[in-house]
């Protein structure tokens, strides 16, 4: 479990799946669209809130192990990642679930944890090439 509430006053504090880095998210019901606010260092990522939970409806209809694919929002996710069904035109919100242009990527890093957190998701913990299943 991650430490905090998730609130903007006792965020979440997770790790990547590697455990290599430490960030805060927490979860801004009141925003416009509702976001969830992740911090990683001095950047802030949003993503909208719904993420979380049509993220875990994913996972639990592919039944297996997913790659995560992380990849800035520049780069081009690897196909049938979590990193590529968070930018699918094919997924509930037709798109992309990042909110700041520029850094929408990046959803494969930083939501998984959460999920683990929140006892939606088993996550590896490798250096490199991780994966996520729903539970």
């Amino acid at each position: 479990m991650a430490e905090g509430s998730g609130t903007a006053t006792d965020p979440w504090v997770l790790k990547t799946a590697p455990g290599s880095s430490t960030y805060t998210m927490y979860a801004d019901p009141e925003s416009d669209p509702p976001a969830l606010v992740c911090q990683v260092g001095s950047t802030t990522l949003r993503y909208h809130l719904s993420a979380v939970g049509d993220l875990h409806r994913w996972l639990s209809e592919q039944g297996r192990w997913i790659d995560l694919g992380a990849a800035d929002e520049k780069k081009d996710p690897a196909p049938g990642t979590v990193e590529a069904w968070g930018r699918s035109p094919d997924n509930p919100k037709g798109g992309w679930y990042g909110l700041r242009r520029g850094y929408r990527g990046r959803f494969g890093m930083y939501l998984p944890p959460l999920l683990e957190a929140q006892g939606l998701a088993e996550l590896t913990h490798q250096p490199r090439n991780n994966q996520i299943r729903a539970i």
